[in-house]
């Protein structure tokens, strides 16, 4: 049987008000909830979403990242943006990354659905989750050149290692936004469903995922993002060394003897 609880006041930590979170057994449901401002970003929600990933508790084993209202997030509150000096830009730019990391290097698997506009920060918060499913309706844009400014999330290295620095540019260049559909075809999300439905993709993901060995899936979140950026010979030592622990973690060895005693299906396409 499902539990669910969902309080704004998240027991495990002090949470804004433009932030709801909710537990579905030993999942987590997150919910960026400034729907009057498109789920803009501002100091105050950057640090509760670290704040979140710091406390998780150990019975959750993945989390789905969602926005309130029509849109996922619009990113940079620019209303809050007063004008800054260097080192205040800096360390402005650093409470960004730190929230992230806690995302894409935290300890479980987290999917973003994604709807409506998926703009600057938004995008740099969901190129920080591993899996994102988008609504139809999602679109995606990097204003920022257009502003004025710079990315400052984290996207500089997260969107172009999924879309490549050249396509990077002239989304930044130009300001010219993408639909759903070239997401997809980007590798900016990973599903396409319909209006509606994206947040029951998300947590059926979740569930799929949070069924696996945990050591497997930090291994994965963890080591592969690692591998694939290392000189091949040190990225080839280190799968060797995951696969090794991997394969010794007790839960590991209880799935290979289900398998070979025919208690575990086989893999299929449907």
């Amino acid at each position: 049987m499902s539990t669910s609880k969902s309080s704004a006041a998240w027991p495990h930590c002090e949470l804004p008000p433009s932030l709801v979170a909710e537990s579905r057994d030993d999942i987590a449901i997150l919910k960026l909830n400034r729907p009057e401002k498109r789920n803009a970003f501002n100091p105050l929600l950057v640090r509760g979403i670290e704040a979140f990933f710091t406390s998780l508790p150990d019975d959750v084993k993945a989390v789905v990242i969602h926005g309130a209202g029509d849109h996922f997030s619009a990113g940079l509150d620019l209303s809050d943006l007063r004008e800054q000096n260097a080192s205040e830009g800096m360390f402005h730019s650093r409470m960004w990354h730190q929230a992230f990391e806690k995302i894409e290097f935290g300890r479980v698997p987290v999917i973003s659905v994604l709807h409506g506009a998926v703009v600057g920060g938004g995008l740099e918060l969901a190129a920080s989750t591993h899996i994102r499913v988008a609504e139809s309706s999602a679109y995606y844009a990097l204003p920022e050149g257009i502003r004025g400014i710079f990315v400052g999330g984290g996207g500089s290295v997260r969107i172009s290692r999924l879309i490549g620095a050249s396509r990077m540019m002239e989304m930044m260049l130009t300001g010219r936004t993408y639909g759903a559909d070239d997401g997809l075809r980007f590798a900016l999300s990973h599903y396409v469903v319909a209006p509606g439905e994206g947040l029951a993709k998300g947590i059926e993901l979740a569930k799929r995922v949070a069924q696996n060995a945990a050591l497997t899936n930090f291994a994965v979140m963890q080591a592969l993002p690692r591998i694939a950026e290392a000189e091949p010979a040190t990225g080839l030592l280190l799968e060797s060394m995951m696969s090794s622990i991997a394969q010794a973690d007790p839960a590991a060895k209880e799935r290979l003897r289900d398998f070979l005693e025919k208690r575990a299906a086989k893999v299929s396409h449907r």
